[in-house]
C-alpha cells in the first residue's frame, strides 16, 4: 500500500508541476508559485479536520513547518535556475539530489535497511532520473541552482516523515503556511508589478489547481511513510519528472530524446523491482 501512495504521489506531483510549467510562461513564476502555496493551503486546511479529529502536537507542526520552508526554498532556486535558461542542469540535478539525500539519512541515522530487490531499483532509479530530467552537464551557477532546489526538496521529504501519524495531515498545512511565507518574500521582489493586481484571470485559478495537487501527492507521501520505509517512499515520489515528459510528448508533441527514452525504461523497472520487494 505504501508503494502505491508514493507513486501516486509522483502522479499528482508531475502533473501539478506540468500545469504550472505551462501557466508560468503565461503569469510569470512568481505568481504561478505563490498562487500554487494558496492552493496547497485552502485544500490542506479543509481536508485536515476530516482526516484527523485529534488537536496536533506543536512539535508534528513544526516539522511541517520546516519541510515547507524546504518546499519554498527548492522552488525558489528551481526557478530562478530555469529562469537562466538552465532547466536541463537544474531539473535533473534537483531532482537527483532531492532523492539521494533522504535516502543516505535513512540508513545513516535512521538506520532502515530496504529488502535487496528495493536496493536495485533505488540504483537505478537515480541515473534514470537523470535521464528523464533531461540530464546533462552545465556552468557552476546553474549546478548551484540546483544542489540548493535539491537541498530544499530533501528538507522537505525528511522533515514531513518525521510528523507522528496521530497528526493526521495537519503537518501538510502548517508546511503551506511556511512555503508562503517563503516564496511571498521572492514574489513581492521579483513579480512585475502587473503580475501584483488583485484580478483573478483563469490562469490564477489553474495555478490554486496545480498548488491542490501538490498538496495532494504530499499528503500521500506522508501516508506512504508510515506504512513503508522511507528511503523507497522518497525514491517512488521523486519520479514524477515521467509525467511532464509523457505529457509533453502526448500533448504538447514534444519530441523525446533517446536519454530520456532509456531513463523512462529504467524507471519503470526500478518501480517495479521497489514494489515487489
Amino acid at each position: 500500500m505504501g508503494a502505491l501512495l508514493a507513486l501516486a504521489s509522483a502522479l499528482s506531483y508531475g502533473f501539478s508541476d506540468f500545469l504550472g510549467g505551462i501557466l508560468s510562461r503565461r503569469s510569470g513564476f512568481a505568481r504561478v508559485a505563490l498562487l500554487g502555496q494558496v492552493g496547497g493551503l485552502v485544500t490542506a486546511a479543509i481536508a485536515a479536520p476530516l482526516v484527523s479529529s485529534a488537536e496536533p502536537r506543536l512539535t508534528d507542526l513544526a516539522w511541517g513547518a520546516l519541510s515547507g520552508a524546504g518546499t519554498g526554498i527548492g522552488m525558489v532556486s528551481l526557478f530562478r535556475g530555469m529562469g537562466r535558461g538552465a532547466m536541463s542542469v537544474v531539473v535533473p540535478v534537483s531532482a537527483v539530489v532531492g532523492v539521494a539525500l533522504p535516502v543516505l539519512t535513512s540508513v545513516t541515522v535512521f538506520g532502515e535497511r530496504p529488502a535487496p530487490a528495493a536496493w536495485a531499483g533505488i540504483a537505478l532509479a537515480l541515473p534514470a532520473l537523470w535521464l528523464v530530467a533531461g540530464g546533462t552537464t552545465g556552468t557552476r551557477r546553474a549546478l548551484g541552482d540546483g544542489l540548493i532546489a535539491g537541498f530544499g526538496i530533501a528538507v522537505q521529504y525528511l522533515a514531513l516523515a518525521q510528523a507522528s501519524p496521530s497528526s493526521g495531515i495537519w503537518p501538510v498545512a502548517a508546511g503551506r503556511v511556511a512555503a508562503i511565507a517563503v516564496v511571498a518574500l521572492v514574489a513581492l521582489r521579483l513579480a512585475p508589478r502587473s503580475n501584483r493586481t488583485a484580478r483573478v484571470s483563469r490562469h490564477d485559478l489553474g495555478s490554486l489547481l496545480a498548488g491542490a495537487l501538490a498538496a495532494l501527492a504530499l499528503v500521500c507521501y506522508l501516508f506512504a511513510t508510515r506504512t513503508q520505509f522511507l528511503a523507497v517512499a522518497v525514491v517512488l515520489s521523486s519520479l514524477y519528472p515521467i509525467v511532464p515528459v509523457l505529457l509533453g510528448i502526448t500533448a504538447l508533441r514534444e519530441r523525446l530524446r533517446w536519454r530520456q527514452t532509456i531513463g523512462l525504461g529504467g524507471t519503470l523497472v526500478a518501480s517495479v523491482l521497489i514494489a515487489i520487494s
